[in-house]
């Protein structure tokens, strides 16, 4: 006979650490700082506070991207948030993002300054204070709303959903790896037809919404995320594969995802990034 390993929820759900999987030591069910920790300040105006993940990604490439332009005012500070000692939940960082998530950006340069977090509306800022990567007519400024949006609410069924119960959850369950698998394969699946007939999503134009979709979907197709490039047939999505290579060949990408990376090949790692020297 089977064991029967049905769970039946409690009447109040109770926080559990040790029933967390690998990031146990950071998931908690309340907000606010867990102790006192200023942030470092750099010398420019754009000062921002991450990690090299995909999330964090999505706004260093854009920076960089900027600065390829030759706008110098989006020269930036980038400092490392180490998450897995828990200083996202220092008191300084939830000063700029109250919810306690890379990446969060504090632009100095207006009085009073300004915070931005969530990396959608970080892309959205610099894209409306610069000037670049944001269309400015009406259609096409809907239709890259459309996909950053598409994005920001998808992403978390690849990550949170298909990654942690593929690849961190402390058993495998046949049904939320299934239930997820099939989220993920539908999302490439809209991605690949949609970049049947477009260079970019959006159309001929690379645009903030390339930029925040590339290093889920673009890492996931290319660089084997999670290991899970065979299970999820990644390589079927033909389209996905070429428009990600397409943007991976970009200068600004190349750099972007250095910064704040301390993982892999040293050549592939930039802790912080005060100048553009530091590459």
């Amino acid at each position: 006979m089977s064991e029967d390993k049905t769970y039946t929820p409690p009447k109040v759900w109770r926080w559990d650490t040790e029933s967390g999987g690998k990031f146990a030591n950071i998931n908690r069910p309340i907000a606010g700082a867990t102790h006192d920790q200023e942030l470092p300040t750099g010398k420019h105006p754009l000062q921002l506070h991450s990690l090299g993940t995909p999330n964090g990604v999505k706004v260093t490439i854009m920076l960089e991207e900027l600065l390829e332009l030759g706008v110098s005012d989006a020269e930036y500070d980038a400092f490392l948030i180490d998450i897995s000692e828990g200083q996202q939940f220092g008191s300084g960082f939830v000063e700029i993002n109250p919810n306690s998530k890379i990446p969060a950006l504090l632009d100095r340069s207006v009085s009073p300054n300004v915070r931005v977090f969530e990396s959608g509306a970080i892309l959205l800022y610099l894209g409306e204070k610069f000037g670049h990567f944001y269309p400015k007519a009406q259609d096409k400024m809907a239709e890259c709303l459309s996909w950053l949006f598409w994005q920001m609410g998808s992403a978390p069924y690849l990550g949170g959903g298909f990654g942690h119960f593929y690849a961190y959850a402390p058993e495998k369950y046949e049904y939320p790896i299934n239930r997820f698998s099939m989220e993920v394969k539908r999302q490439l699946d809209v991605l690949n037809r949609n970049l049947s007939d477009r260079k970019y999503l959006c159309g001929n134009d690379y645009t903030i919404a390339d930029i925040a979709t590339y290093p889920w979907y673009g890492y996931l197709v290319l660089h084997n995320i999670y290991e899970a490039a065979e299970f999820l047939d990644v390589a079927s999505y033909k389209n996905v594969v070429r428009w990600a290579k397409e943007i991976e060949k970009r200068p600004a990408v190349l750099r972007g995802r250095r910064v704040n990376k301390t993982w892999g090949p040293d050549e592939e790692q930039l802790k912080e990034r005060h100048s553009s020297k530091d590459f």
